[in-house]
């Protein structure tokens, strides 16, 4: 393989890659994908070819400190399995882009400068992907690189859908609604005609439910609302972050319990949620396979607020045709999807519980009224298509 396309998530503690190979081909396909988990302590890289079969699994004596070293770990890896090739691009995953990049965009000094501005916003994930950026930037410096924004998708919606009522001199430009996730909701926006061509031009609510939680309202293939708003903590219950919660709770951890800004940032990102509630963990597999009380607290909660957001996202539309569980939860769990389909019956979902339980990719009956579909999302296909885009490449389809 000449030439590749690259695609980088950079988190914090990992960083995922996935290789497209010939993106410049109608049908440009997955040749590789992997992750570098235990950036700062013992470090592991893992990939695997496109039929799943293992290419790399080796640990690391040595720490690997920070995304610099995460990404020359990688980038050797990648050096030996593609002796030879061409890197034609790097696609970044960025979660917050403003209201300034409402599109995919080559990354310039100028515009990291930019997306600095904007850390404060999204402080659990902008550092990690601009640092995934600076360092493939300094590693591969006459590779162009390609920032994919997570908020671009949402600029579609209504203004008084994204608006925030505080007073507008406060607001200025910045303190407004912005929705997250757009990747993945621009992805099955995107495969809908193909994968369910009856609902494509509908009104749709899609649930990307995993770890970092929230529902998008489509019409038409675009967004109409998103549960997340100013940052990525509002709406649904999440693995460790609250979702929609009262500002006076804030405003009492502040004055009534006299706790730092660094401390109940720490809380609302990092304590909260799923975890918070059970006190066990963030996952959800592990509450759905506990008898602990808190536990099954924390699952109904979680499907508590999933229902009552899918009852909200129907008003928004006036009325709803479909509903699309993607994402970790929403992909591989029928018990959570079967029971937040039980709470929103009187929509006239009716399940189908044996294709639920085999994931099946329509698990509704003929008879329901709103057609249930389970979609894996695809992200990173998606960044992929608007790398290969920015390059003047034909864009890649599934």
């Amino acid at each position: 393989m000449h030439n590749y396309t690259l695609v980088l998530n950079a988190g914090s503690s990992s960083l995922k890659f996935c290789v497209f190979s010939r993106p410049e081909v109608e049908g440009g396909y997955v040749d590789s994908r992997g992750e570098l988990e235990g950036i700062g302590e013992s470090p592991r890289i893992s990939a695997k070819d496109a039929n799943g079969h293992v290419l790399v699994d080796q640990k690391f004596g040595t720490a690997v400190k920070d995304s610099h070293e995460a990404l020359e770990t990688v980038t050797r890896w990648l050096e030996s399995r593609y002796a030879g090739g061409r890197v034609l691009g790097v696609g970044h995953r960025v979660v917050h882009g403003g209201l300034k990049y409402t599109r995919p965009t080559v990354v310039t000094p100028n515009v990291l400068d930019d997306l600095r501005r904007l850390v404060p916003l999204a402080p659990l994930h902008e550092p990690s992907n601009l640092a995934g950026i600076e360092a493939a930037m300094q590693r591969m410096p006459s590779v162009p690189q390609v920032a994919c924004f997570d908020t671009s998708f949402h600029r579609t919606q209504p203004r008084v859908t994204q608006l925030i009522p505080l007073p507008s001199e406060i607001c200025g430009t910045e303190v407004q609604r912005y929705g997250f996730h757009g990747l993945s909701y621009e992805y099955i926006a995107s495969t809908l005609p193909r994968t369910a061509p009856e609902i494509a031009g509908a009104r749709v609510i899609v649930a990307h439910l995993g770890n970092g939680a929230s529902m998008c309202a489509l019409k038409n293939g675009q967004s109409v609302d998103c549960t997340f708003s100013f940052t990525a903590l509002d709406g649904l219950c999440m693995g460790t972050r609250p979702g929609a919660i009262d500002p006076g709770a804030i405003l009492y951890l502040f004055q009534g319990k006299g706790l730092s800004v660094d401390t109940v940032e720490k809380i609302l990102y990092e304590q909260s949620g799923l975890l918070g509630i059970s006190g066990i963990s963030n996952d959800m597999r592990d509450l759905l396979g506990s008898a602990a009380q808190r536990a099954r607290l924390a699952v109904d909660y979680f499907v508590y607020r999933a229902a009552k957001e899918i009852g909200a996202m129907a008003a928004v539309l006036g009325g709803v045709e479909g509903l699309v569980f993607t994402a970790g939860i929403g992909e591989n769990s029928p018990e959570i999807r079967r029971r937040i389909c039980e709470s929103s019956a009187w929509l006239g979902i009716e399940l189908d519980g044996n294709a639920n339980n085999r994931n099946s990719p329509r698990i509704s009956t003929p008879a329901s009224k709103i057609s249930v579909w389970v979609i894996p999302t695809n992200e990173e296909l998606m960044i992929a298509r608007h790398t290969a885009s920015q390059l003047g490449l034909m864009v890649p389809h599934t």
